[in-house]
């Protein structure tokens, strides 16, 4: 479904080459979740940003459906279905919650509807339903919404950059639930165990490559091991 040949990166810091991701080559199957994993700094958020078309790699390919993707838009992205959950999510100032869901729809959705996606990730839809997109929503409530607004999509991709962010513990587990029901493929960005625990496989990344792929029994003693303890915040 979708498929990386030799995905790599670069930036440019004071005249020096600094190699974000090199020679990244993944193949994901449609409703597979994958979770992206590694040390802060090995290019799990450039990665998720190639993926959706936010950033354009400097050498490779990406294939969806067989089809050669890899300079395609965000727009044309959006378009073929895929979605993203930003880290910090956006806001949309102007535009109340039910604004944003119907838009995210691509339809005129019934305030049942709206009501529901809301309810799925926690929130009360007649405390939210119009309540307008601003600074005075924590970032909790951002998060919590702009997942409810990638549910209304119903895409076929969906890549989360770390989706607990900002997400208190009773709602992380609701969330973690949301993601084994989901009938689409989902790139889940994510140092969470808990998180990790459920995905089909796992893809941990070390030093701007992939160091490791396969389920989570097969990863999680990498993960554990001494020289990731920075996945746990230990060091």
């Amino acid at each position: 479904m979708l498929e990386l040949k030799n995905i790599s990166y670069s930036v440019f810091e004071n005249g020096k080459e600094k190699i974000i991701l090199q020679d990244i080559s993944l193949n994901i199957n449609k409703n597979e979740l994958i979770v992206i994993t590694g040390q802060n700094g090995s290019g799990k958020s450039t990665l998720g940003k190639i993926l959706m078309g936010i950033l354009k790699p400097c050498s490779g390919q990406i294939f969806y459906n067989g089809k050669d993707i890899t300079n395609t838009s965000i727009t044309e992205r959006a378009k073929l279905g895929f979605a993203y959950g930003f880290q910090q999510p956006v806001c949309f100032k102007g535009l109340k919650v039910k604004d944003l869901l119907q838009i995210a729809s691509n339809k005129d959705v019934s305030l049942s509807a709206c009501c529901e996606q809301l309810s799925k990730v926690g929130l009360c839809a007649k405390d939210y339903i119009n309540r307008p997109l601003d600074n005075k929503l924590s970032g909790g409530e951002l998060k919590r919404i702009e997942l409810a607004m990638i549910l209304a999509r119903q895409a076929n991709v969906n890549i989360f950059d770390e989706p607990e962010a900002g997400i208190d513990l009773w709602s992380f587990d609701e969330l973690v639930n949301i993601f084994q029901k989901q009938q689409s493929t989902n790139i889940i960005i994510s140092h969470q165990h808990k998180i990790i625990s459920i995905a089909d496989r796992v893809v941990l990344l070390n030093s701007s490559k992939i160091d490791k792929v396969g389920t989570t029994s097969e990863i999680m003693q990498f993960i554990n091991d001494e020289k990731c303890n920075k996945l746990r915040g230990e060091i």
